[in-house]
């Protein structure tokens, strides 16, 4: 399911905020200015941030809060970033990660 929750039986009615420019391997998407990186992509219907490289297996975002490491992407050439703690910036550019950190570490 994508998209956004425009009103909340409790927060009320979404506000408008200010849209900016992200990468998603090599495609253009328009994000909200501070939101999570993660929160932006699953407003998109991307789910999956990284394959497992011992099975293979995709993961996406587990504990929401920076705890794991399911939600790790590559992010301006940085591996590992937890997204869903991590705020989108005008430009910036994400990749799915597949297994490896920049040491050559399983973060399995």
């Amino acid at each position: 399911m994508a998209g956004r929750i425009d009103r909340h039986p409790i927060l009320g009615k979404r506000k408008a905020k200010e849209e900016v420019e992200i990468i998603f391997n090599g495609k253009k998407i328009k994000a909200e200015k501070g939101e999570m990186i993660a929160a932006a992509l699953q407003a998109k219907g991307i789910r999956i941030h990284r394959f497992t490289i011992k099975n293979k297996e995709p993961r996406g975002v587990f504990c929401g809060i920076g705890q794991c490491t399911d939600c790790a992407m590559e992010v301006n050439g940085q591996p590992n970033v937890r997204t869903c703690v991590t705020p989108v910036e005008e430009g910036m550019v994400i990749n799915t990660q597949y297994g490896l950190n920049r040491d050559g570490d399983n973060i399995d």
